[in-house]
């Protein structure tokens, strides 16, 4: 398993941006790697992916307010928040499986990952 550390969480105003970080202790160029965020009283949702050679993938829904971007001479997975809402609050954690590939979007995508960081709290007010 891969150790995942994420940073870059906190109060944030409403319309605001914020990037958090996802620092990986294996190379992430191997690794397909995603954000998830658990939303109070809900369940973990996918966020995005992208894959070991830096392909994106985003819910339909969220195209445009969450990018999803890796730096591979830090070794760090990033995802950037724009425009942020109120409904954006919630612990965003850090994934990764021991694959180059992600998988398509599918309800199932949470378990395809097998490591996972602690998570970063982000709490937007309006």
């Amino acid at each position: 398993q891969v150790q995942l550390v994420e940073s870059g969480g906190g109060s944030v105003q409403s319309g605001g941006n914020v990037t958090l970080s996802c620092a990986a202790s294996g190379l992430i160029s191997l690794l397909c790697m995603g954000w998830f965020r658990q939303s109070p009283g809900k369940e973990r949702e996918a966020v995005a992916t992208m894959t070991g050679s830096g392909i994106p993938q985003y819910d339909d829904s969220a195209k445009g307010h969450f990018s999803i971007f890796k730096d591979y001479t830090k070794n760090i997975l990033y995802l950037r928040i724009n425009s942020l809402k109120p409904e954006d609050t919630g612990m965003y954690h850090c994934a990764a499986a021991q694959y180059r590939t992600c998988p398509s979007w599918s309800v199932n995508l949470r378990s395809y990952f097998d490591s996972w960081g602690q998570g970063t709290q982000v709490t937007v007010s309006s």
